[in-house]
């Protein structure tokens, strides 16, 4: 931290004499792989209420996958086909598939953890899954505006390790609900 800032031409206030925020993140090495693609997670979350708690997860989230095949080499370190799963950006990659839209369905994601990791080991990343979302809520509950009259809906987006463990990547308040598949619709 202390290099970037003194190497960074990036200002720590502005013109205000107020210091500017920033949020820093770790990138993931080993994310969990299939057929060779990182991925991650889109999960579709209604809260109807904050006080208390009342939380819907639409089961019918999905896997977003990378239109390239996964390379930690630092000479890929700028190729957006391989590290980001958007389908914005994947659309514009010649290997883009229109069909599939380079998505799975959770319950397909699911089955492919059970029969390669075990039943055991998905239900408990699942479970993890369902804690991040809950904690996250948790912690923004008394600061959200409640009025019974409205609802939120979040897209959650998580990213898997290698060894199944669950990362929130970010909460997408109002998430696009753009239909790129026939599934999606």
């Amino acid at each position: 931290m202390k290099k970037w800032q003194n190497d960074s031409k990036v200002p720590f206030s502005n013109n205000q004499g107020y210091k500017e925020s920033y949020v820093i993140s770790k990138y993931l090495e080993d994310p969990l792989l299939v057929g060779g693609r990182k991925f991650d997670l889109r999960i579709y979350v209604l809260v109807t209420n904050f006080r208390p708690l009342k939380v819907y997860l639409y089961d019918l989230g999905f896997a977003r996958f990378c239109v390239e095949k996964y390379s930690n080499d630092t000479n890929e370190r700028e190729n957006m086909f391989i590290h980001l799963t958007n389908v914005a950006i994947a659309k514009q990659s010649q290997n883009y598939n229109d069909k599939h839209g380079g998505k799975w369905t959770i319950s397909n994601l699911k089955f492919y953890l059970e029969q390669t990791q075990g039943k055991t080991a998905s239900d408990n990343c699942f479970d993890e899954i369902n804690n991040i979302i809950w904690v996250s809520l948790k912690a923004v509950q008394n600061v959200v505006i409640n009025d019974k009259h409205c609802f939120e809906l979040y897209g959650f987006d998580i990213l898997l390790d290698a060894n199944l463990k669950p990362w929130l990547i970010e909460v997408n308040a109002s998430p696009s609900l753009t239909t790129t598949t026939e599934v999606d619709r």
